[in-house]
């Protein structure tokens, strides 16, 4: 893993928060706050992948690289798979970070940390999870949770994603974090693997992999970054940003 690329799609078809990556948050879009972020995380190159050119224009006037691609995507895997393509034919990045383009307030450690399952050559994906201290998150379908075994002392090797209230009985329950790293190969296999039961009867891409028995491993953060959905989301990241 010597040269990672940091990917973050960004589309403007929102239905709840319609044109949310152009969302001005303390002086700039939400999607240039977004790149500054995965920038301080010093992993490698970052680069904006959309299908809108306001949004690649953005991001270019704050000094970024952006890349287009078809706006016919169903997937963000699909959209940044394609943006490997246009950037990378030859293959020179390895591994794959896929960081969502509604994250403003994310912390550069938060996206060092999906890095550091790949240490282990059998990982195929990594991704992130912090532990749910909230009662009303453990019974809320909107809120994804990780089933996974302990294989660190913070890190699960996924066995399930649900959006029930998963595992049964005493214990922690992890509120899954949708910040991905693939290998390279990986990405390559699941972007042309078809959807799979599971993850259509969950609504939930990552099921794909593991039904396709691919390996996901996943790293436990402090806390949720604060993602970007709704208004009152967008004047919470406002005031956070706004504060610093």
């Amino acid at each position: 893993m010597s040269d990672p690329l940091i990917l973050i799609p960004a589309r403007m078809a929102s239905t709840r928060l319609p044109g949310k990556p152009l969302a001005p948050i303390a002086g700039e879009a939400m999607i240039v706050q977004v790149w500054r972020r995965a920038c301080e995380s010093r992993l490698g190159r970052v680069v904006v992948a959309t299908d809108t050119a306001e949004v690649a224009d953005a991001v270019r006037a704050a000094g970024g690289e952006a890349v287009m691609t078809r706006p016919d995507h169903p997937t963000g895997s699909d959209r940044i798979h394609e943006a490997l393509l246009t950037l990378d034919p030859e293959g020179r990045h390895d591994t794959i970070i896929n960081v969502q383009g509604d994250l403003p307030t994310i912390e550069p450690e938060t996206i060092r940390a999906v890095f550091g399952p790949l240490a282990d050559e059998a990982v195929d994906i990594a991704t992130l999870a912090a532990v749910i201290t909230r009662e009303e998150e453990k019974t809320n379908s909107s809120v994804v949770k990780v089933v996974g075994t302990p294989i660190g002392p913070r890190t699960l090797r996924a066995l399930y994603f649900t959006r029930a209230t998963a595992p049964w009985g005493e214990g922690e329950l992890y509120h899954h974090i949708g910040l991905y790293a693939y290998r390279r190969a990986a990405l390559e296999r699941f972007v042309t693997l078809p959807p799979a039961p599971l993850e259509q009867r969950e609504r939930l891409e990552q099921l794909r992999a593991l039904e396709a028995d691919m390996r996901i491993d996943v790293a436990i953060v402090p806390a949720v970054p604060l993602g970007v959905d709704t208004q009152e989301d967008l004047d919470r990241a406002r005031e956070i940003l706004e504060s610093r």
